[in-house]
């Protein structure tokens, strides 16, 4: 353990430890700089130059990128400070498209928030002219680009790199013309982009944002020809409060089953139930190749940015992925075909499903051409709360309420999907009584448990009567791609691999609320799974009485009948990366 050291900062001794560097320090503190480059998970760069202090002896220095030393004496408000800080905002201004009102950033934009707090209400410098605007690029179904919001910082650049190894988004050209952009000027659907969002989690102005489904959501509540019904993500449940102040990680399912009504659905849903299914056909698919000792180890597929990496980068490897379509890849399907059964007045045809999602790479799923016409629109945590607001509704002061069923119980193994190694762990929980016919004694498999820097890679060997199972789980495709290349390589020694694009898994996934700028935040989200998990009836994917109910009335009554591989399983195709096709 590091012993404590000291520090002043504005007169007052502050103890450190093993800070990387003085803005954490600051931070810790209880105070704070504004920055727009730094971002905790990711690597200092410095380019902002807001988060400047001044240290005497030593001047001015950026705070992110100089370490703590025992006895410095730190200003954070001096004139000089505060007028260099103020000259950054408005030489940023200057050039950035100011467009505020109708910026979907807006209220969320940190260049907006700093303007303010710093009372700028004049520019001194040429502004940007409308002539001077670049192209947006919003020919994808997730994301938009609108590179005269951008201000530089780099974060997206980082983000792209360290989390997905990927590098699809770069700075070109050099002084007054540099710019980020992908690859020779091309749009993100003409690159390798998975669409997993972190780009635009991580950006602090409106140069990078969701693709908005919200308008086209409204039209079908309100065609009295369609019954829209929808379904929610594991991890929604405790990231939609931040959007209302209540604190991350408290889960929110009932009020928002309650929202969902309020805003007019027709019949609500949770994706916790097909999560079960989900895990029903994929343990009964991984004990096949078990058995049959083949295409293992066995890749989860629930991650669309995942499935589309392995489909663009290694294509050769697809054999290895789970046929088995993800919780919104089931339950869509699932509610077109049998929800006439249970429910007078609903046909196929007139049946609208939305899926409410942490993801802004799900956008992308369910345009996938063996996806296509399953899952009508995509909203992201984001953008459900923008119409929760839109509509009036005072969220904190819901009243809880219930799905509908009989697609509505869900186990604990469902919730624990939206925090990395939640899919393995729910896995492991019905594989081994699949292969034993018996229970686990202790499903709180907490090996594979962890969403922090520290645990992007966890190894759990399992003990099923005599065979050993290895696990392994890694959140980024860059730490997916080092088990890959083991895998190539001939060393690999696993038999399931769990992949999550985002780091921490969905609970920090891209339409979740920014949490960029607090590593705890998706921490606290991943307890509130494991916290639900700990407190309902049945924790094992197979113990779900709607799911076996389903099973028997719809689905051949057992996992990979012929109806629940049609329904309940997908394939994919070579998108290699010399192609650049648009999607």
């Amino acid at each position: 353990m590091t012993d404590n050291k000291t520090l002043f900062i504005d007169g007052m001794e502050v103890e450190f430890s093993d800070e990387p560097n003085l803005l954490e320090v600051i931070r810790k503190a209880g105070l704070n700089v504004p920055t727009f480059c730094y971002r905790p998970d990711l690597t200092s760069f410095g380019a902002c130059r807001m988060c400047v202090v001044e240290i005497e002896g030593r001047g001015i220095q950026s705070s992110c990128t100089m370490p703590p030393e025992a006895g410095l004496k730190v200003h954070l408000n001096t004139d000089r400070v505060r007028k260099i800080r103020k000259t950054v905002l408005e030489l940023l201004l200057a050039n950035h498209k100011c467009e505020c009102l109708t910026c979907d950033k807006s209220g969320n934009c940190e260049l907006q928030k700093y303007a303010m707090e710093y009372g700028i209400t004049d520019i001194r410098f040429p502004k940007l002219e409308k002539e001077d605007y670049l192209p947006v690029d919003d020919y994808n179904p997730s994301i938009v680009r609108d590179p005269s919001k951008c201000i530089l910082c780099g974060a997206c650049v980082r983000a792209c790199s360290e989390f997905q190894g990927h590098s699809v988004l770069g700075f070109v050209n050099r002084g007054s013309n540099t710019r980020i952009e992908p690859m020779n000027g091309r749009f993100l659907s003409q690159v390798d982009c998975v669409f997993c969002g972190q780009c635009q989690a991580v950006c602090p102005t409106g140069a990078l944002t969701i693709k908005s489904s919200i308008d086209a959501v409204w039209e079908k509540i309100n065609d009295s020809t369609k019954k829209v019904v929808v379904q929610i993500a594991p991890s929604v449940r405790v990231a939609l409060g931040e959007e209302f102040n209540l604190e991350p990680g408290e889960n929110t399912i009932g009020k928002i089953y309650a929202a969902a009504r309020r805003l007019g659905f027709d019949l609500i849903f949770d994706t916790n139930f097909s999560a079960d299914l989900t895990i029903m056909e994929e343990a009964n698919e991984f004990v096949q190749r078990l058995t049959k000792g083949e295409k293992l180890p066995l890749f989860t597929s629930c991650c669309p940015a995942w499935v589309r990496y392995l489909e663009t980068q290694h294509p050769e490897l697809l054999s290895h992925l789970s046929t088995c379509k993800s919780p919104q890849g089931m339950l869509s399907p699932v509610l077109k075909e049998f929800l006439p059964k249970y429910y007078e007045g609903y046909k196929k045809e007139d049946i609208v499903v939305v899926s409410i999602m942490p993801c802004t790479a799900k956008k992308y799923e369910a345009i996938r051409e063996q996806l296509i016409n399953e899952t009508d629109f995509v909203l992201t945590t984001k953008e459900f709360a923008k119409m929760i607001k839109a509509a009036g509704i005072d969220f904190r002061k819901l009243k809880e309420e219930e799905a509908n069923s009989p697609f509505g119980q869900y186990t604990g193994a469902a919730t624990i999907f939206g925090a990395s190694g939640g899919v393995a762990e729910a896995a492991v929980r019905t594989a081994y009584n699949m292969v034993t016919g018996e229970e686990l004694s202790n499903v709180d498999i907490k090996t594979l448990r962890g969403v922090d820097a520290k645990s992007r890679t966890k190894d759990l060997v399992v003990d099923i009567k005599g065979t050993s199972v290895k696990v392994r789980v890694v959140s980024t495709l860059k730490e997916a791609e080092k088990s890959l290349k083991e895998i190539k390589a001939g060393t690999s020694d696993f038999h399931i691999l769990e992949v999550m694009a985002c780091p921490g898994g969905c609970v920090n996934g891209g339409g979740q609320p920014i949490s960029c700028s607090d590593s705890s935040i998706k921490e606290k989200r991943a307890e509130g799974l494991y916290e639900e998990d700990r407190n309902l009836e049945f924790r094992r994917s197979h113990q779900n009485p709607d799911i076996i109910k389903l099973y028997n009335e719809c689905l051949g009554g057992k996992p990979g009948s012929e109806i629940a591989h049609h329904l309940l399983h997908t394939t994919y195709s070579d998108k290699f990366k010399g192609s650049y096709k648009d999607i």
